[in-house]
């Protein structure tokens, strides 16, 4: 299983030189509908990936869905809004629980200034990370109920025109040498893989980057602390395609993150310690081993809220 994880694409200066580092022959499927109304300008993709594509325009055929199939449309609807409203009661919870969490680890902080630990505080800030993290796993049991209501009011598998496109997706992607995932909005991206049901073999090299990079992990994780609005907490969005395990995909680290305040980068490596939080900034290029497993010099953030380079490969 070959896999390269980008940094950002903006002049796709990398793209073309991973995927032939990969040494395919034959055709290069592609999955762009992050990039939403944008699918079909696909020029310079074709240019850079050598011109054999196969794209797949896996946007536009949601909306083919949704013209022809009216009861999956309305249901469709309506988890839409109970996912809003799921949102805004986690993100509710979220900012109350992060509040805490600040708030033990100046404390924290103080206590170590101090040389002691005052009162507990060092055992507090784990305690007070680990309600974070029930928060986080709150939102995933109830979004997973979300989709089993979804799927009950309209079994994907009893459409038609689902089924339809479904053949007709998987009948390219196995005709194809190598998948290509950029980026976009990964939310609209994530949606169309689990309408069509997309499983990408394990044997199809594939190379992604941005919101593509975020939808092959197994927990899809939303963040911007220089947004519109000010700072926005890191938030577990949905699942991924889980072909890259124990990774927190980050792109536009630089740009998106306060990477110089070590105590906000900290509390986030704290959060989903089980997994590394990997910086896929402009010009990385990072492809996993036969066990997917990251190589050595990929850039994660530490518990001590640093950068560090991974001196040899981590599962």
């Amino acid at each position: 299983m070959r896999t390269i994880l980008l940094g950002p694409q903006r002049f796709m200066t990398t793209a073309g030189t991973a995927l032939r580092s990969l040494g395919v022959d034959g055709a290069v499927a592609t999955i762009n509908a992050g990039w939403e109304e944008r699918e079909d300008a696909v020029e310079e993709l074709d240019t850079v990936l050598g011109g054999d594509t196969r794209h797949l325009r896996l946007y536009h055929r949601m909306f083919d869905v949704i013209d022809k199939d009216e009861h999956f449309a309305s249901a469709a609807m309506t988890f839409r809004d109970s996912h809003d409203a799921l949102l805004s009661l986690y993100r509710l919870r979220l900012h109350n629980a992060l509040d805490g969490v600040y708030a033990v680890q100046r404390r924290s902080r103080e206590a170590q200034e101090r040389g002691r630990d005052d009162h507990g505080a060092f055992g507090a800030l784990d305690d007070a990370v680990e309600t974070v993290r029930h928060v986080d796993a709150w939102y995933a049991a109830q979004l997973k109920v979300l989709y089993a209501e979804l799927d009950e009011r309209a079994p994907l598998d009893d459409s038609g025109v689902i089924g339809w496109h479904r053949g007709e997706i998987a009948a390219m992607l196995a005709d194809c040498a190598a998948l290509v995932m950029p980026g976009g909005h990964v939310g609209s991206l994530l949606r169309a893989l689990r309408l069509f049901a997309v499983r990408v073999p394990a044997q199809l090299p594939v190379v992604a980057w941005s919101a593509g990079a975020m939808a092959l992990t197994e927990r899809v994780v939303l963040f911007h602390d220089h947004g519109p609005e000010g700072a926005r907490e890191a938030e577990v969005f949905d699942r991924g395609l889980g072909r890259v395990e124990g990774v927190v995909a980050l792109p536009h680290a630089r740009r998106r993150l306060r990477l110089d305040d070590r105590d906000r980068c900290a509390v986030l490596a704290r959060r989903f310690g089980e997994q590394h939080c990997v910086l896929l900034d402009d010009g990385t290029a990072l492809e996993l081993a036969p066990d997917g497993s990251l190589p050595a010099g990929a850039r994660i953030l530490g518990l001590d809220g640093a950068i560090h380079e991974l001196e040899a490969a981590h599962a």
